[in-house]
């Protein structure tokens, strides 16, 4: 983030805190109690902003305090049984391009700040700083303080706003009170929202000592988990809830809510016991054997060696030399029932493989399946294509009927012929008789006309 917009963002939050702290007490609290001091109004305001002042302050060491940055000669001591974290792919100790220095546990690259934050959370642009090892206590107490104040503002506003509500004539708002009561909910109610939403997240977050990017990871580990790629993984840095605790504010409860220094330099972090030689984040079996990313010389290239000039399609690498799919080494499992038509014995390969042809649906195959049933290879698995198995018994039964030799077949004596002949035969009949009609019809009709004439 550019440092102007940093500032910005800086002084529309102490504008957010400042404004509702600040007019809530001179032009709705002060006019209420007849702008006198009483113990009564110190006993309500006193609490107020003790809190304010907290919130401001903590807010305050988010944006000075260094999260913490890697040492420039720190490297990571592969001789201590305690563990480090390692890169998924090569095994080796992790290591920033970037910085050009080795990562220590729970460390990532921030590229708004432009080097590795010691145990980053995220970049937060409301502090214009990475929440990291040294500063995340101090955000935490923020968050805390902002949910505190927030709630203790809308209580005061509130408890104004019901003794104006009374019959008393000399509780009634003037015309500016009723004003800044209305701006102070606006300002109070979407910032405890908002910000309350957000500190619950991070309140769970403390509770099992997990950081945003391993909540991330977690989330990945959960889905290969799901997916029976992996095992049940253990988050090696829970440590339970008042150690996770006291990692983070301080061994001390009674100085939680004050600001202190966390424990550790962040360099290093404890491990449960039961993941000493801990591998986190989980390794993708699919991925684990996968080669490092090699820029190819040529722009017309296919994946990581032979020329593409052709831009054949990415799947082009189930097909062999020859055009034909890979068949599966395994022995296939038949599908489709024994009545089907295409049904035939799993280990006799019945369906040789087809040349690939664009105009072909490419989502589906029959790859590690014997019949006609198209699959598809999706995120959770293989889907089968529906099918018909009404339709697949008429015509398995139709085949049945159509063997020679299997059934026999009445058949009637006469043949097409003898039944077009027929057919014929009758159609020039009923012509005579019709035509012999309209004649005897014509001469009855002449003999009338002429008896008339006579």
């Amino acid at each position: 983030m550019h440092p102007i917009l940093g500032r910005i963002a800086i002084g529309f939050v102490l504008f957010l805190i400042l404004f509702p702290t600040l007019t809530c007490q001179f032009y709705i609290i002060w006019p209420w109690y007849g702008r006198e001091l009483s113990v009564e109004l110190i006993t309500l305001l006193l609490p107020f902003n003790v809190l304010a002042v907290s919130l401001i302050w903590n807010y305050y060491l988010c944006i000075v305090t260094d999260p913490g940055e890697v040492p420039v000669d720190w490297k990571p001591d592969t001789q201590s049984s305690e563990g480090y974290e390692v890169k998924r792919l090569t095994g080796c100790p992790r290591f920033c391009r970037t910085c050009e220095k080795f990562k220590p546990p729970r460390s990532h690259h921030c590229k708004q700040c432009n080097r590795c934050v010691l145990r980053m959370d995220h970049h937060c642009p409301w502090t214009n700083n990475c929440i990291g090892h040294f500063n995340y206590g101090h955000f935490i107490r923020f968050l805390f303080y902002v949910d505190i104040t927030c709630s203790y503002h809308l209580a005061m506003v509130s408890y104004r706003v019901m003794a104006a509500s009374g019959r008393r004539y000399y509780d009634e708002p003037t015309g500016a009170e009723l004003i800044f009561i209305i701006l102070n909910y606006v300002f109070a109610v979407p910032v405890l929202l908002v910000v309350g939403a957000f500190s619950l997240y991070h309140f769970h977050s403390l509770l099992g000592n997990t950081t945003t990017i391993e909540g991330w990871e977690k989330d990945k580990a959960a889905m290969l988990r799901r997916h029976g790629k992996i095992e049940e993984v253990k988050f090696p840095y829970n440590l339970g809830v008042r150690r996770n605790i006291s990692s983070i504010l301080g061994n001390n409860p009674l100085l939680w809510c004050c600001p202190t220094v966390p424990p550790g330099t962040g360099l290093k972090y404890q491990l449960s016991v039961a993941d000493e030689n801990h591998n986190w984040p989980p390794r993708d079996p699919t991925v684990a054997n996968q080669l490092p990313f090699k820029l190819p010389d040529s722009p017309w290239t296919y994946e990581n060696g032979d020329v593409n000039p052709n831009l054949r399609p990415s799947n082009g690498q189930l097909r062999g030399v020859n055009g034909n799919r890979h068949k599966s080494s395994q022995n296939p499992v038949s599908v489709l029932p024994p009545y089907h038509p295409d049904y035939d014995d799993p280990g006799v390969d019945a369906h040789p493989g087809r040349p690939y042809s664009p105009d072909s649906d490419s989502d589906y195959s029959e790859e590690g399946y014997s019949g006609a049933v198209r699959v598809r290879r999706g995120s959770e698995g293989y889907e089968v294509r529906p099918v018909n198995r009404e339709q697949m018994f008429q015509e398995y039964v139709q085949d049945q009927i159509n063997e020679a030799g299997r059934y026999q077949v009445y058949e009637p004596e006469h043949t097409l012929e003898s039944d077009e002949d027929f057919e014929e035969d009758e159609f020039v009949e009923d012509s005579n008789e019709l035509s012999g009609g309209r004649m005897l019809a014509q001469s009855r009709t002449m003999t009338l006309l002429s008896h008339y004439d006579d």
